[in-house]
């Protein structure tokens, strides 16, 4: 089974929501952009990633692992992320070269405070990874 398809429990409501569960990042649509440079694939993800919203970043990383020798994450743009974003950057980390640039201030700190920041390769900009 490929990485991506590790699913992910959901306990929902009646009312079709999870229990419990903040609906303030929802409003936050995610948004996956794509290009190739120097023969890597870089992946722009800009909005808030949570359980609900993380698929189409994860297809998009799961397909440029299999394609591209070097992943390149822009996670400048992200607003908000919890434990499904950082499990899904250890399991591209361990699938392919990745190697996360820019992250914002929410990714920087949920990195930090997990040490993933010690295992991934974090790095400053698109144009200091890609010729790298």
């Amino acid at each position: 089974m490929p990485w991506n398809e590790a699913g992910t429990p959901t306990l929902v409501s009646d009312r079709g929501e999870r229990p419990g569960h903040s609906t303030a990042h929802a409003s936050h649509t995610a948004e996956v952009q794509q290009r190739e440079r120097s023969g890597a694939r870089v992946i722009e993800a800009r909005g808030s990633y949570d359980m609900d919203s993380i698929k189409p970043l994860a297809d998009a990383l799961d397909a440029a692992a299999r394609e591209y020798p070097m992943v390149i994450l822009d996670a400048s743009g992200v607003t908000f992320a919890d434990s499904s974003f950082l499990n899904l950057l250890i399991l591209a980390h361990q699938a392919c070269t990745l190697r996360v640039v820019a992250p914002s201030q929410p990714v920087r700190r949920l990195c930090e405070i997990t040490g993933v920041d010690q295992l991934l390769d974090i790095r400053g900009t698109i144009d200091e990874t890609a010729h790298s």
